[in-house]
């Protein structure tokens, strides 16, 4: 019987390992070496059964960088004996997509199954996404797509329809540091021959930067090999490799605003230590600290309200010291508004009551407004009656016509804004409900 051609996928393990980094010469060629995706892979999972016995079905991989998505897609193509090609929605076209395809084809009409890995595809477009639908309902591709944001925003129904979305963990730090110890000790595809003398408080460190990437881990690992003296990775070294390390964030996707939400909630519930966490680690991550001024002030208006009128001048005067100082020096102004906003004293009773006028405006429609509130600037606007009957607040004992209506002839009663009792807005309520019952008493 003659010997099937190696699979694509056997190739690529195949490869000599010399002149690849050491990320890459790790990656794990069992479920076994995978690290940190114990929900999905370990003994008895439903996927890893799938996997182990062949009878896999098209899928999307969801997670942060590093997490193993790629190597999950290379095992796939292992454990089923399939053809294994890779394309990046990053830079390839609908003319590279269509090729892949074919290849695909040609493959499925001589037998050969084909896993076909697409990494970010949610930078594909819709045309792009829709060109893989017919090839996964016919089978001539098992389709695997990797992506870092949320498949429920950026992948077309009509793909997550015909795949099984599948969540990928960032991978702890204890998991980190194994694989890190893992390639220290391999002697065929890692850093054994090296002898490197590293103690567990340096891979710990390491891991700790690589924030849930395996691969950045690796790659860190091996930059601080190269620069080991005398096959020891020192403190000074580790300093040098691991400097102005920033965690996972991008300013643009789901994490961010996971982040900015968290701020915002933390910042509503009062929550002092949360609020500072999550505004650090925005600015940790690289965020725009103008963007953060903002936010903040909007929180001032929208949570904290008349309960500490004070909130929105403090983020106004901080968002303007920022303007001033620039980083570092102006963080500290906003990260003390964040502080202030989340131990002020919260209404969000103006809020609620704007949406309230909105929605009745919408309702209602184009209402009169009274004729004694009505300008009269001629004579003849004055014959017609506008103006008459106007009380001038100024002029009346208390300083306030309790009688004058405002509202429309439709709305007269109606309440729109309900102080809270809290603050500052306390006292406002207390007025604003001798006054609502002063004007009943007059009507």
């Amino acid at each position: 019987m003659a010997r099937r051609k190696p699979t694509a996928t056997q190739e690529l393990f195949a490869e000599p390992q010399g002149l690849k980094p050491l990320a890459e010469r790790m990656r794990p060629q069992t479920l076994d070496e995978i690290v940190g995706q114990e929900r999905l892979l370990a003994p008895g999972k439903s996927l890893r059964r799938a996997i182990e016995s062949g009878h896999v079905h098209s899928m999307i991989l969801w997670g942060p960088p590093g997490c193993g998505k790629t190597t999950l897609a290379l095992l796939l193509a292992k454990y089923a004996d399939a053809r294994f090609l890779a394309i990046s929605a990053v830079l390839s076209g609908l003319a590279d997509v269509r090729a892949a395809l074919d290849d695909a084809a040609a493959n499925f009409a001589r037998g050969v199954r084909t896993v076909l890995f697409v990494d970010e595809v949610h930078r594909f477009n819709k045309a792009q996404q829709d060109a893989f639908l017919p090839h996964i309902e016919k089978g001539v591709i098992l389709f695997v797509g990797a992506t870092t944001e949320n498949p429920s925003f950026e992948l077309n129904s009509a793909l997550l329809s015909r795949c099984r979305v599948h969540v990928l963990e960032a991978v702890s730090v204890a998991d980190i540091a194994a694989a890190l110890r893992r390639a220290l000790d391999d002697g065929e595809r890692g850093l054994a021959a090296l002898n490197l003398d590293v103690d567990d408080a340096a891979l710990d460190l390491i891991a700790q930067a690589a924030d849930g990437d395996v691969r950045r881990a690796l790659t860190l690992l091996e930059i601080a090999a190269e620069l080991a003296e005398d096959g020891t990775i020192s403190e000074a070294t580790l300093a040098q490799v691991l400097a102005d390390r920033t965690r996972r964030f991008d300013k643009g996707g789901e994490q961010f605003y996971d982040q900015i939400s968290a701020l915002h909630k933390s910042v509503r519930s009062s929550d002092v230590d949360a609020a500072l966490y999550w505004f650090t680690r925005m600015l940790d991550g690289g965020c725009d600290p103008k963007y953060l001024a903002r936010r903040l002030t909007r929180m001032a208006i929208e949570d904290v309200g008349l309960a500490d009128p004070r909130a929105l001048t403090l983020a106004l005067e901080a968002w303007d010291t920022y303007d001033r100082l620039g980083s570092p020096e102006g963080d500290l102004a906003l990260a003390t508004v964040a502080a202030y906003l989340a131990i002020a004293a919260k209404s969000n009773a103006v809020y609620a009551a704007f949406g309230d006028v909105k929605a009745t405006i919408r309702e209602t429609g184009t209402l009169d407004v009274p004729m004694h509130l009505r300008n009269a600037p001629t004579k003849l606007m004055k014959g017609l009656g506008y103006g008459a009957g106007y009380q001038y607040d100024h002029d009346v004992e208390g300083g306030v016509a309790l009688d004058q209506q405002c509202l429309p002839d439709a709305l007269v009663g109606r309440e729109f804004y309900r102080p809270t009792e809290r603050g500052l807005e306390g006292k406002i309520a207390e007025k604003i409900g001798a006054l609502r019952a002063a004007r009943k008493r007059d009507v």
